[in-house]
């Protein structure tokens, strides 16, 4: 596993994260609580020091899981946690953006991971105007003078977000989509945050999964798993579900990317491996509820980087017959 440099925390971290959304339990289908531990521990093995969780995944499930998996662990000090705030329904929108909801978030958040101090804290897809305003990044500063989080950052739904919070003081990263389906970033954020030295996280790299080549048009997803319930957008952003394409067209995209993948990767890690080809992407955080799947993910940085023939090709494809169907906030 290689490293790449982060910034804010000024240490190194995994570049090939592990987005924990998946183990909540309740917008990905069902992971017990063994099979969640051991995908943690399978992450570990494979170099992954870099863990991303939310207070609103599984109400808290995801933190606490970390919290176990960090216990007694005489190498728990390798790892750097990254959680969010901003969605969570006790006391809800717009509540949860005043100073006493952020902190108790964030003493909440503190308990179940069983820490003293949050590396990274981001704001979790809050509204523009509350960004906006501002007040709370002055909460998330305070948060830090006090010593409860080292860093802060945003995690955003448009380039338009992220463009404005790289002018916020102090921020120290930004998350975003991005993935072969969505390659806008590229022009309109990258150059921009290298020169800041602010940090790129990486979510949904496989696009829900579409990446990894093994959906058909009549897959179906269990009801408590978000493929089900909001790929049109019905419960919150389209694009946080299949990068915001409808289903149908998604699947017939990926097929024809299978067709590139080069000798000797399988399709998750050729979509892993053009994420990390970028040198301003910071880490990439791809979800897994099996072993086997955070082994997979972690694989993708020990191949080479992709050929500028493969690399052209994507961007074309992308431009030709991509963008056009891509819904919701861009």
């Amino acid at each position: 596993m290689k490293n790449r440099y982060f910034p804010g925390l000024q240490r190194e971290v995994s570049e090939i994260g592990l987005g924990t959304w998946q183990l909540g339990g309740t917008e990905w289908g069902d992971v017990p609580e063994d099979q969640a531990l051991a995908t943690l521990e399978a992450g570990a093995d494979s170099g992954i020091n870099f863990l991303d969780t939310a207070d609103i995944y599984g109400l808290g499930r995801s933190e606490t899981l970390i919290g176990k998996f960090l216990t007694g662990r005489p190498d728990r000090e390798k790892f750097v946690v990254a959680t969010k705030l901003g969605r969570h329904p006790d006391p809800g929108w717009p509540e949860n953006f005043t100073r006493d909801a952020v902190f108790r978030h964030t003493e909440q958040s503190l308990r179940r991971l069983g820490l003293d101090r949050i590396h990274l804290t981001q704001t979790h897809c809050v509204p523009f105007e509350v960004m906006r305003e501002g007040r709370i990044f002055d909460h998330l500063r305070e948060l830090r003078e006090k010593g409860l989080i080292e860093a802060f950052g945003a995690s955003v739904e448009s380039m338009e977000e992220a463009q404005f919070c790289m002018q916020v003081e102090g921020l120290a990263s930004l998350q975003i989509i991005f993935n072969i389906f969505r390659q806008k970033p590229i022009d309109a954020l990258f150059d921009q945050a290298n020169a800041r030295g602010i940090a790129l996280i990486i979510r949904l790299p496989l696009a829900s999964g579409l990446l990894s080549g093994r959906f058909a048009k009549d897959t179906v997803f269990p009801s408590n798993d978000h493929r089900n319930f909001n790929r049109d957008g019905q419960r919150f952003n389209v694009g946080e579900t299949f990068a915001g394409l409808p289903f149908e067209k998604a699947v017939e995209l990926a097929d024809r990317v299978r067709e590139w993948v080069p000798t000797g990767m399988n399709m998750t890690q050729m979509a892993l491996r053009w994420c990390l080809d970028f040198d301003a992407v910071t880490t990439v955080i791809p979800g897994a509820k099996t072993p086997n799947q955070a082994r997979e993910n972690a694989s993708a940085s020990d191949l080479p980087v992709l050929s500028p023939i493969v690399h052209n090709r994507l961007a074309r494809f992308y431009q030709a017959e991509v963008a056009q169907f891509i819904r919701g906030k861009y």
